[in-house]
């Protein structure tokens, strides 16, 4: 059920919040040892709160996410559950204090499930890399379900929560929703304070929500934006959810990107993605190709901004003040080295090597703050089409999800399948990603929109727009 289906039951005593909440609890139970999805459950604390917010809903006194089972991926800080970025490095770590958007929805009296898997520290694109396990798609449970906010995507497709929040540094979010058949959105950078998400790039690093459908999307990001003072990056332009309704696509201009939707898509992926767009012109809308020629040179632009912001975040993780430390050292550098030699997993170190090389004294110049530059160029491009367009259509990946035997072995090769996902957060701009077909073995096809900068409600209205007559298929995975 939607989270407004949901709303109207709790508001209407058809059900109440506790069991709602137990029939999540029962369903993970159920469910869970087959998706992976969940590092942690908290069965106690999620009945307690579902408590409390029946105690407002009697009162009258509930908001949208009242009563509303949702779930957390494993890097936003929680005070009362483990927060382990699915590394071995933070496995026992139990912040002192919640993350902004956590915070935010504790205000709104959402119930939290649980703690979802993801790729370790948010790096990688199929939650493979997580330390702890290795989620699955609900679609095909022999296939990835993406990332790094595999985990979010996964539990959302399969019923275990009614939304989860995820991270999108260069298409955390949307790729795996595109990939397990959901609706996902990465917000403007800026919109969402970053607070209290342990950070992988800082100036990429967004945190957005998933969910079954747009709509649902803008209730939980109108809950989670807004000015925070612990968030300098963060913007006083909160987003309201009714500024979705009554929008029309008569006499609007939508641009079908030219280099994501030529070579590098499948023919399937790209026949869904253009019927998605076809719609589009049926509701009055303008569509036609706009070339953006610097996003073929995205994924190495990403990859080495990503890196080297990286390099330097997790410089603090070292064995002193927390997270893992070996049991035995020579010495206090011994101890920093096995500290992050062990606690690290292969993907995480392999980025922070790029990183750290790439802001080398004698390669800074010609790779890192080349790369900055020729974001600049990125972003001008993306200027310049939205002078012309409202939104970009484009597919959010490549081709749907593949098996877990069919990982490149060379990271290069896995790198690439991000094409369509990395300029927009080099951009700063909103993006959402919704089904819009499905391939020949049953698994979803994802359509992306992406838009202005703070144009969240254009994005989201006509992803909600293109759901109302799109037919989608469950997984029917136990």
């Amino acid at each position: 059920m939607s989270i407004a289906d949901l709303r109207k039951k709790l508001d209407g005593k058809e059900l109440s919040a506790v069991e709602l909440t137990r029939s999540y609890l029962d369903r993970i139970a159920a469910a869970d040892k087959f998706t992976d999805a969940y590092l942690y459950v908290d069965f106690e604390g999620a009945l307690k709160n579902a408590a409390a917010a029946q105690k407002l809903i009697d009162a009258g006194k509930s908001r949208p996410l009242t009563g509303i089972p949702v779930a957390l991926k494993d890097n936003l800080s929680t005070f009362d559950m483990p927060t382990t970025c699915a590394s071995k490095m933070l496995e026992d770590y139990i912040p002192p204090f919640d993350a902004s958007a956590v915070a935010a929805l504790r205000r709104e009296g959402a119930v939290f499930l649980g703690k979802l898997n993801l790729d370790e520290f948010a790096m990688g694109a199929s939650t493979k890399t997580s330390y702890y396990k290795k989620t699955k798609n609900p679609y095909d449970l022999t296939r990835v379900p993406g990332g790094s906010s595999g985990g979010s995507a996964s539990a959302v497709a399969a019923g275990l929560c009614a939304a989860a929040l995820g991270t999108d540094t260069g298409g955390s979010i949307r790729q795996p929703a595109a990939f397990c058949g959901v609706t996902g959105h990465r917000p403007t950078y800026g919109l969402v304070s970053r607070y209290g998400c342990i950070a992988f790039a800082s100036s990429l690093d967004q945190i957005g929500p998933i969910a079954e459908n747009a709509e649902d999307c803008a209730v939980v990001l109108e809950a989670i934006s807004g000015r925070d003072e612990m968030d300098q990056t963060s913007e006083n332009r909160p987003f309201k959810a009714a500024d979705i309704q009554n929008r029309s696509r008569k006499g609007k201009r939508f641009g079908i990107i030219k280099e994501l939707i030529g070579e590098g898509a499948d023919k399937e992926t790209a026949d869904a993605v253009k019927s998605a767009a076809a719609f589009f012109e049926r509701e009055g809308a303008a569509v036609e190709e706009v070339s953006l020629p610097m996003l073929t040179h995205a994924v190495p632009i990403y990859y080495l901004i990503s890196s080297a912001e990286a390099s330097s975040n997790l410089a603090k993780f070292d064995g002193v003040r927390y997270g893992y430390r070996p049991d035995a050292a020579a010495n206090f550098y011994d101890m920093i080295a096995k500290s992050r030699a062990e606690g690290f997993g292969w993907e995480v170190k392999r980025r922070i090597m790029l990183g750290s090389y790439a802001l080398c004294s004698g390669y800074y110049d010609d790779y890192y703050k080349r790369a900055v530059r020729l974001s600049g160029i990125i972003k001008a491009q993306y200027n310049t089409a939205f002078k012309t367009f409202d939104a970009l259509i484009s597919p959010t990946a490549p081709a749907a999800a593949y098996p877990f035997d069919k990982l490149p072995d060379d990271p290069a090769q896995m790198y690439l399948a991000d094409i369509c996902t990395v300029s927009a957060p080099l951009a700063g701009l909103p993006s959402i990603s919704t089904p819009c077909g499905y391939d020949k073995d049953g698994m979803p096809i994802g359509l992306m929109l992406t838009g202005k900068r703070f144009d969240d409600a254009e994005i989201i209205a006509a992803a909600a727009a293109w759901e109302k007559g799109f037919k989608r298929r469950l997984p029917n995975f136990f």
